[in-house]
């Protein structure tokens, strides 16, 4: 038997594990199956870069663990809408926000109506931000180098604390 061979049958022998794992990851058992494939072909793939006497199972349950938190990342991602009306009064505010109550909808409106005064430099980053999208994803999506999307983001938050002092 060669070493590709050892490999798949090394894969195919942890199956169990990884469904177990899988399994207290998801709390579902459809989905703990697709990321048990997930795991297994993303093994097969990379069998390149596994290195002979690391510790196989350690080293699937990582490629796991990775392929789960991105999954949620992205679910997370895609379900989170950004608002880029004029006033951005819909912006992702959770449901325990205040914003139930008549001060907490005149505190909302108030702060939206501040944010809408900074340029869109400032605010669009921000939004953004706020709404879950990593620094990495933000200067993608508005061409901005990552220095000034941090830097906005960061200035537009200092401002923000120091126009709402009040609302503590």
């Amino acid at each position: 038997m060669n070493g590709k061979d050892t490999f798949k049958s090394s894969v195919i022998g942890m199956q169990g594990n990884l469904f177990s794992f899988a399994l207290k990851l998801t709390a579902n058992e459809e989905e703990a199956h697709d990321l048990v494939q997930d795991t297994t072909l993303k093994a097969l793939d990379n069998e390149a870069k596994y290195v002979d006497n690391a510790n196989f199972g350690g080293w699937m349950m990582t490629i796991m663990r990775n392929i789960f938190i991105n999954n949620y990342r992205k679910r997370t991602r895609e379900n989170t809408v950004v608002d880029s009306t004029e006033d951005l009064y819909h912006l992702n505010l959770s449901q325990d926000s205040g914003v139930q109550t008549p001060d907490g909808a005149f505190a909302a409106k108030e702060i939206t109506q501040i944010l809408n005064a900074f340029p869109a430099d400032y605010r669009d980053p921000f939004s953004m931000h706020i709404a879950g999208y990593k620094y990495e994803e933000i200067s993608v999506k508005l061409e901005m180098p990552l220095g000034t999307v941090k830097s906005h983001i960061f200035f537009t938050r200092k401002k923000l604390r120091q126009l709402l002092k009040d609302y503590r």
